[in-house]
């Protein structure tokens, strides 16, 4: 047969596959916090004249180079018992707040903001988190998500970040551990998880008499992984007597956060502006890292060549006279070398071309299956 064109059965010779491909994303506490620094001034933080976030970037932001990791901001519910004493930037942070609960969380039966929950179970009611953090991850690292149980969160839990250099020498590590088996479906935003909280340096850093997963491990935020949204509870820069997580049973404990947060995290999100609560948790990220997912979704197509199919070329070159030239004698089988699969439409239309990395000779004992994969 001379013809130069197949037409494919859809049964058997169309294949469509999913694939998740997933990449590492490490990030220093250097990175965010004084890689780029000349004097005071952090050349990688963008801070913007309505003051309602921070970016962060891994390289001067006025820079071509320059790559957009994450934002930071802070969020206060109105009902929440600290609200009344927000006495900077107290409608913005309340905004912020009810924005990304109404993306992340969406509305109830009564048409009011649904908050954001600690144990993230919605309908059984439970504690709100209603004084947080967000950090809003970039697309270019999340891609399409953020694998599930892979999210990890040092931060620095002492006095100060600058001082004497101790920033460190006691951390909280939060991770979603749970998020591959135990995560939540029902937010407008797609998939979400709990964050929990650990001491990551051997040190008994918690209190763990408050709300935990039962193995001592208190829930201090959610995560949301199609949205790229981590929510950090500000109980993560308070002691318990203070509604928070760390343990305050000795005295070096109970200097975490102390001077730079007031005497509580919660202090800090009620008495200072949206980029100040926003460096002072930026400068205490230890260690960031997390696994992204992208979703790569294939059409195969198997472009077969039976023994009596595409053994002659429609190419004018291939004759001379009326000889074929690729044959020696008259008597030999005819020959053709395959090098390009074009895939077209009802139409006739050229859709898509695969070239070979060097000719496919074919004749009438031969027969081949092209195997050509289309990924968007």
């Amino acid at each position: 047969m001379a013809g130069s064109f197949k037409e494919l059965d859809a049964s058997s010779d169309i294949v469509s596959t999913r694939t998740l491909l997933h990449e590492a994303i490490p990030l220093t506490g250097t990175i965010v916090s004084g890689t780029y620094n000349v004097g005071t001034t952090e050349h990688n933080i963008k801070n913007y004249s309505h003051g309602m976030f921070q970016s962060v970037y891994d390289y001067p932001y006025l820079s071509s180079s320059a790559n957009h990791i994450f934002d930071i901001t802070v969020g206060v519910s109105p009902n929440s018992s600290i609200y009344s004493s927000v006495s900077s930037q107290q409608s913005k942070k309340k905004n912020i707040y009810n924005q990304m609960a109404q993306v992340l969380m969406g509305y109830d039966h009564t048409g009011s903001i649904q908050e954001f929950d600690e144990d993230g179970n919605i309908l059984a009611g439970g504690t709100k988190l209603r004084n947080v953090f967000f950090l809003n991850f970039s697309r270019l690292l999340c891609k399409d998500e953020i694998k599930k149980g892979t999210f990890e969160l040092e931060l620095g839990v002492n006095k100060a970040f600058n001082q004497g250099g101790v920033t460190f020498n006691k951390r909280l590590k939060i991770t979603d551990y749970s998020g591959s088996n135990g995560y939540f479906t029902n937010s407008p935003a797609g998939e979400y998880g709990v964050l929990y909280a650990t001491g990551s340096n051997g040190d008994k850093i918690l209190e763990l008499a408050l709300t935990n997963d039962g193995v001592g491990q208190p829930a201090v935020g959610l995560l949301f992984y199609q949205a790229g949204i981590a929510v950090l509870s500000g109980s993560v820069f308070n002691d318990a007597a203070d509604g928070g997580v760390l343990n305050n049973t000795t005295t070096a404990e109970t200097q975490q956060m102390g001077s730079d947060f007031g005497d509580t995290g919660f202090q800090h999100i009620t008495g200072s502006e949206i980029s100040a609560s926003a460096d002072a948790i930026r400068n205490r990220i230890y260690n960031l890292q997390f696994n992204n997912t992208t979703e790569l979704n294939s059409t195969i197509y198997f472009c077969r060549a039976n023994h009596n199919e595409f053994n002659y070329s429609a190419n004018p070159t291939y004759l001379s006279g009326s000889k074929i030239r690729v044959k020696t004698n008259s008597t030999d089988n005819p020959v053709s070398y395959i090098t390009t699969v074009g895939l077209y439409n009802d139409n006739n239309e050229l859709m898509a071309v695969a070239k070979l990395s060097e000719p496919l000779k074919k004749t009438p004992d031969t027969e081949f299956t092209l195997r050509t994969r289309l990924d968007y």
